[in-house]
């Protein structure tokens, strides 16, 4: 099942499960203690359940409100009108891996002035693991996305995002791990500044169960950036040809760390806009992952 997050009248965030196509109902209007996807899954680890068996369990005990998803999202655009689509969720740390597709590591080794790096870290038992972001620094669906001011060469990446809880992958989003491949390739010790800055990625729309999700391993992912409501990028992938299982990146990612319950962990991309195009502000993202929906996003330099 899909989740969504949504922000109230009063701003109070409250949780929907998508019941049928495009049809959210409110979990949380039949439980009030019950107001993000984090409350679920941990209510859902105490009764034994999983969070797919407990929200069909609360949708019977009473009428819940029900939303339009198409509506929400046009408020959401509107920005005047609520309920809007919030992240949906606020991951206290947020990780991703790197050169996990092939095309990755051909595209760093040609920005690089150190090309050997990643042909040795694509091969490698370790992955490269690093940190991403804070929740603050993270936007959501229909928020901005920023490219940095002191950088020419700025690109999205579009990738399967995996969410953890008692060090177990509970469920999955987009994300959107923008980057500055000019500050990268310059140095590849410049990579925490080619990465976390404000604005510095996103997740969204929605929060999809591993119920949902019958392989990580084999979803469709395609990135197209829209300027001035023209397509002028557009590329797919599939995760089946990832280097490295969702699995395998949590398990390195555990050891010998101490990682909060619901980070998000973005798994790299093999999408990869030639060498002469870079972002401009105004800029639109959208990042579509089969089975979990569009994430979109208009640029900022920030």
């Amino acid at each position: 099942m899909k989740y969504y997050r949504l922000a109230g009248s009063e701003n109070q965030p409250f949780i929907t499960v998508e019941t049928s196509e495009g049809v959210l109902e409110s979990i949380t209007s039949l439980r009030s203690d019950i107001r993000r996807i984090e409350d679920l899954i941990s209510a859902a680890s105490i009764s034994g359940k999983d969070i797919d068996e407990l929200s069909n369990d609360l949708l019977k005990t009473g009428r819940s409100e029900k939303f339009s998803l198409d509506q929400i999202i046009e408020q959401t655009l509107n920005k005047t009108t609520k309920p809007k689509l919030l992240k949906p969720l606020d991951p206290p740390e947020i990780w991703a891996a790197g050169v996990t597709y092939k095309n990755s590591e051909l595209e760093r080794i040609r920005e690089s002035d150190t090309p050997d790096i990643y042909s040795k870290v694509y091969m490698a038992e370790r992955p490269e693991i690093f940190f991403k972001s804070t929740s603050a620094r993270c936007s959501g669906p229909y928020d901005k996305v920023g490219i940095r001011s002191d950088s020419n060469w700025n690109v999205p990446e579009a990738e399967l995002t995996f969410i953890t809880y008692n060090n177990e992958i509970v469920g999955y989003t987009a994300g959107n791990d923008m980057s500055s491949r000019s500050i990268e390739g310059e140095n590849p010790l410049y990579l925490p500044q080619a990465k976390i800055y404000s604005h510095s990625c996103s997740i969204g729309p929605c929060f999809a169960s591993t119920q949902s999700i019958s392989n990580p391993q084999n979803l469709e992912v395609t990135c197209t950036i829209i300027r001035e409501h023209s397509p002028i990028f557009s590329q797919t992938t599939s995760t089946s040809d990832m280097a490295r299982s969702c699995q395998d990146i949590a398990t390195w990612l555990y050891k010998c760390n101490s990682v909060p319950d619901f980070t998000a962990v973005m798994t790299g991309t093999s999408i990869v806009p030639p060498p002469e195009f870079t972002l401009r502000k105004d800029d639109t993202i959208r990042i579509d992952i089969e089975s979990i929906g569009a994430l979109v996003n208009s640029v900022v330099e920030v």
